[in-house]
Formats: C-alpha cells, sequence, structure tokens
C-alpha cells in the first residue's frame, strides 16, 4: 500500500528542485527505488502538471 502523503511530498520536491534528503542532491524520479512510489509518483506529477 502506498502513503499517498509521501507520494505527494516526493512529487512535489522532485517538481520543484528540491533536494534528497539522503543524498542532498536534487530529486530525481531516478531515486525512487520502489516501483509502487515510483509509479504514483509519475502518476501525481501527471495529474499535477498543467499542459500534459
Amino acid at each position: 500500500m502506498v502513503n499517498q502523503v509521501v507520494v505527494r511530498i516526493a512529487s512535489e520536491r522532485i517538481m520543484n528542485g528540491g533536494l534528497n534528503p539522503k543524498t542532498e542532491k536534487t530529486y530525481i524520479i531516478d531515486d525512487i527505488t520502489n516501483q509502487d512510489y515510483r509509479q504514483a509518483v509519475e502518476n501525481y506529477i501527471l495529474t499535477a502538471t498543467e499542459g500534459v
């Protein structure tokens, strides 16, 4: 089961160029290793992005 709060936080960090707390580098989608979370983040980004 995917936690939607975690998905929202990760998605917002990726879209806004925020830092990955583990690496202290810019958060990118490839940093997400769990396939369920990665898919949920991709879906969130697609729905939150205007013009897609």
